[in-house]
């Protein structure tokens, strides 16, 4: 197909893999928003270009010259451009109208049409937003889907510490809960394989396994330390409002239907022990909960949920299988990373990535500089939540398709 003058090899945004850079406020400040990204040269000339090579593959396509082989691969690269040169067309289109209502809304304001400027402005903003909405559904037809994001994921949350209170413990508790709850709101199962309650009424550990549509995609991105700012409940601090700063840590992994990870029974240290917590009274009665070592590595899982031991033993062998994944998967994507120092979501478990300060009833994400007021809402894991996973996953989106135009710009460039 090279031969016919138009099929070239796959733009660097069809074949890199991209990842989420927290850190860039360059870029962050510069592509703040879809909107702003779209009115970049290079992506206007790149989506000129994508737009050209449908018409000519739509055209080639009805030529009686080509055989079986080229009509297959043409009709795959219609079917790929195709979606892509109708947004690109539909936000043209749209954005010329919100040229002419500009130039309507300047001349009813130099006759001072106040009625007519007000549904001139009333429309303007309805198309405004249309643009903004396309604009997002074209960037995300151009980054690649990541090759984890339709996986399940088993997720573990794990209490800090802080000096005095246990609102660590607490906090954890409810972030498990808001998982669990927002789990609810995308129709995913949340099934529980670990447990382990405070004293007090918080959550020192836990972890579950996470089914659904694109639950990987959604929840990459909260693994890291969420912080809590807030005056305890009781004691001393609370009658005397003193705030307290604690921590607590989320683990997101992903885990395919289909792990292929051989785990030799000869590695493993398997013990039993009576549950603790929530489950009836048979969990102070039978050695029912597994705790699973992969000596090796040093990896320990244990599963205390189940009524049967068997049960607990082969969740706690999925879960220590879904960690050696992620060794691999880790690996792999250090391996892929470009000269450029990205932040991996699924490894910083370290950074802070979130604030929750109760006081000032505010959650601030400081990998996009994003705030969000009414914490209840947001610990409710519904709407407020799911505004600000999408808002980071249309951080990444633009991310990617800046580093895109940074290569790009880097081969042209070199004379590439």
């Amino acid at each position: 197909l090279h031969s016919r003058g138009f099929w070239r090899p796959k733009s660097l945004l069809d074949t890199a893999r991209f990842t989420l850079s927290f850190n860039s406020r360059h870029h962050r400040k510069k592509h703040q928003d879809s909107r702003a990204l779209w009115k970049h040269e290079a992506v206007q000339k790149y989506l000129e270009t994508l737009s050209k090579e449908y018409q000519q593959v739509s055209h080639l396509l009805n030529a009686d010259s080509i055989n079986g082989v080229e009509q297959r691969t043409l009709r795959r690269r219609c079917a790929h451009l195709s979606p892509i040169a109708a947004a690109f067309q539909e936000i043209k289109e749209a954005e010329r109208e919100v040229q002419e209502l500009e130039a309507m809304c300047r001349e009813l304001d130099s006759r001072d049409e106040k009625q007519l400027l007000e549904l001139a402005l009333e429309e303007k903003e309805t198309l405004d937003k249309k643009v903004n909405v396309l604009c997002r559904k074209l960037f995300q037809l151009l980054v690649p889907k990541g090759k984890y994001d339709r996986s399940h994921v088993i997720l573990e949350v794990t209490a800090g510490r802080t000096t005095g209170g246990d609102i660590c413990q607490q906090f954890t508790k409810e972030m498990f809960d808001m998982y669990q709850n927002y789990a609810d709101y995308k129709c995913w199962t949340f099934d529980v394989v670990n447990y382990v309650p405070a004293e007090i009424g918080g959550l020192h550990h836990a972890a579950a396994h996470i089914s659904g549509d694109d639950v990987y995609r959604h929840l990459k991105y909260e693994g890291g330390t969420h912080r809590v700012q807030r005056i305890p409940e009781t004691g001393m601090s609370s009658r005397m409002q003193r705030i307290h700063t604690g921590t607590m840590s989320v683990i997101v992994l992903p885990q395919p239907e289909e792990v292929d990870v051989k785990v030799d029974p000869k590695d493993l240290r398997i013990d039993t022990f009576r549950a603790k917590g929530a489950g009836g009274q048979h969990v102070n009665k039978t050695d029912s909960a597994v705790r699973i070592v992969h000596l090796p590595t040093g990896l320990a899982v244990e599963c205390q949920q189940e009524r049967s031991q068997q049960t607990n033993k082969e969740i706690a062998l999925r879960t220590l299988r879904a960690k050696l994944y992620q060794q691999v998967v880790e690996k792999q994507l250090s391996q892929e990373q470009n000269a450029r120092k990205l932040q991996l979501g699924t490894r910083a478990q370290s950074e802070r990535i979130r604030t929750y300060n109760f006081t000032q009833d505010r959650v601030t994400d400081h990998r996009i500089s994003y705030d969000a007021r009414n914490i209840k809402e947001i610990l409710s894991g519904k709407e407020a939540l799911d505004k600000l996973i999408n808002r980071l996953l249309e951080f990444a989106e633009i991310e990617a398709v800046t580093e895109y135009l940074e290569n790009l710009q880097a081969l042209e460039g070199g004379g590439c």
